[in-house]
């Protein structure tokens, strides 16, 4: 087989290689807010929204309840002393070289360092299309038969009648009068079980957001898909259960004839061309940081922070409110998607890390049931200050959640030859909900929630121990993920890496390295290079087997490092 790929490679060309070998690969790299599914040869996969919304009938009485509702019912946001927020908030303003939260803005109309709205490219191009809440309806005939004498006639009507399920950005914008039930199978990094959404739930609505995008979007229907394989690119988040119902669903349910699992940050170097990095991929709602050495992910540099893009998105709308710049409307994004949704737009188009001060000009909108969606021009200030957050992670506000059932740890079929070590504890705050209730090993995933980013960085580099390692590594930081693409954000990170480094420690360069390809979906890219590469398939995983067999501890075919499942594939038995 090496023989035979040598070969091969040697007369192939590379469009040739993907196009041969990537047509019957599908890569899906699902996160907490989005999913990435597409085929190998793909340039660009598609993304789409992680969530599903099922209709549910309403109740006889007429009172209205929602699954969102319920989803959120333990959810708020935690309240850190607001004091916390503010000296965070003046720390960066002091770095920013801008006005302090109770200080005033300088009177001149126009300072020398504030943006202004024409200078800002992507502004310019954005549109401010008109809003409109998602058709929930679908047109459906119907045969009506009638009986006369000895003939029969029939009858075709129309009628109208509720879309059972809607998936993606649809589902986030569902008027909040219709009688749906919003799901999003996927929270910080890990499945969102709860009290009030079974593990069952997670899953099977994880098969239909998957099995919408294969049929809809691939054209792959239920019956191909034996013909084809599939490659998990998984975050580093995901605990060992996880993972594996997540190969379940993809070939026990999904039905592909043989699937494969890599780690994202492993994924992320490989898309970049890189064999050694320090991969940091700022996501939607957690922030993570590996390191690998050539080619293989370092399992002790493994961290992640509890927060993200959504962190940023509504730290905007709380420095907006206590400058008084927002309008006065009830803009709530824990409790309404569609505002979140707006949220995140207005982040993406406005923020950045810049000195001074740095105000724009913005349309937001106002969405309230049973009322007509309003539009507000208004001036939005302190435009820098919320992306340094991921620096001073104390100006962030994270959900309060009530804890998984217990009975997600009973694990009968654990993949681990250690057995878990279970404590029960209280109540959690943010990714917290999982440090009193998974087992944290020696080599075990670090979770930090007051640690900025420079820091984690920097922590995360000098576990390696070896200093040849270490300059190499901070002169090769790549950032990925879609807070990745921040105006100013790689200026910022080489600055605060550089001054995080303790003054003991003989390395004075940092450098993070441009992506090659759209850091939002560069670890898809690199799951399907390694893909397409792979051409002894030794860590592939054969549905009949999985689903027959599943796994056993203790005999054949077994890889290297279990604890870190995703470096490795799977452990995986031919039993």
């Amino acid at each position: 087989m090496a023989a035979y790929a040598q070969d091969y490679l040697k007369s192939v060309v590379p469009s040739q290689l993907i196009s041969e070998r990537g047509s019957n690969l599908v890569v899906i790299n699902p996160g907490s807010a989005n999913v990435r599914v597409g085929f190998a040869h793909q340039q660009v996969p598609f993304s789409v929204r992680h969530c599903i919304a099922r209709y549910f009938k309403p109740r006889s009485d007429g009172s209205r309840h929602s699954f969102l509702q319920d989803e959120m019912l333990n959810c708020k946001a935690s309240a850190p002393q607001n004091l916390e927020r503010e000296r965070a908030y003046d720390i960066i303003a002091s770095l920013l070289k801008i006005p302090f939260l109770d200080e005033d803005a300088p009177s001149s109309s126009l300072p020398p360092k504030m943006g202004r709205v024409d200078s800002f490219v992507p502004q310019q191009g954005r549109s401010d299309s008109a809003f409109t809440w998602t058709n929930v309806k679908e047109k459906v005939s119907k045969s009506h038969q009638t009986d006369e004498s000895t003939s029969t006639a029939l009858l075709n009507s129309e009628e109208y009648k509720y879309r059972e399920i809607i998936f993606g950005e649809d589902a986030l914008k569902i008027s909040p009068s219709e009688p749906y039930c919003l799901r999003r199978p996927i929270r910080r990094g890990h499945f969102n079980i709860s009290q009030n959404y079974s593990f069952q739930q997670v899953c099977e609505d994880l098969i239909a957001i998957w099995n919408w995008i294969l049929t809809e979007k691939l054209n792959i229907h239920l019956k191909d898909r034996s013909s084809y394989s599939a490659i998990l690119v998984l975050p580093e988040t995901f605990d060992n259960r996880e993972i594996k119902e997540m190969l379940s669903i993809v070939l026990r349910d999904l039905r592909f004839s043989t699937a494969v699992v890599h780690q994202e940050g492993l994924a992320a170097a490989f898309g970049n061309g890189l064999s050694t990095a320090c991969v940091v991929n700022i996501g939607a709602q957690v922030t993570s940081v590996i390191c690998v050495e050539d080619g293989v992910a370092i399992p002790a540099t493994t961290l992640t922070l509890p927060f993200g893009g959504e962190d940023i998105s509504r730290c905007l709308l709380w420095a907006q409110r206590r400058r008084q710049t927002w309008p006065n409307i009830p803009t709530d994004p824990l409790h309404k998607p569609v505002d979140l949704l707006m949220l995140n737009k207005l982040r993406e188009t406005y923020c950045q890390i810049r000195e001074g001060g740095y105000d724009g000009i913005a349309v937001v909108h106002s969405y309230e049931q049973d009322k007509p969606v309003s539009t507000h021009k208004t001036k939005l200030s302190s435009l820098n200050v919320p992306p340094m957050g991921l620096f001073y992670p104390k100006i962030f506000a994270h959900e309060e959640y009530s804890p998984p059932p217990r009975s997600w740890f009973n694990d009968s079929e654990d993949m681990l030859e250690d057995q878990w070590n279970m404590e029960y504890a209280g109540g959690n705050v943010g990714l917290g909900i999982w440090d009193s209730y998974y087992p944290v090993y020696p080599t075990r995933l670090k979770k930090y929630d007051n640690v900025g980013l420079a820091e984690a960085i920097v922590s995360s580099i000098l576990s390696t121990g070896r200093i040849d390692l270490q300059r190499k590594l901070f002169c090769s930081i790549q950032l990925i993920g879609g807070v990745a693409s921040t105006v100013g954000l790689v200026p910022a990170v080489e600055d605060r890496v550089l001054h995080a480094i303790p003054s003991n420690e003989a390395i004075d360069t940092v450098e993070v390295l441009q992506s090659r390809s759209e850091p939002s979906y560069v670890s898809w890219k690199g799951g399907a290079i390694i893909g397409i590469l792979d051409f002894g398939r030794e860590a592939w995983i054969y549905r009949e087997d999985w689903v027959k067999n599943g796994i056993h501890v203790g005999s054949g075919r077994k890889y290297k490092d279990s604890y870190f499942l995703q470096s490795q594939a799977m452990c995986y038995y031919n039993a």
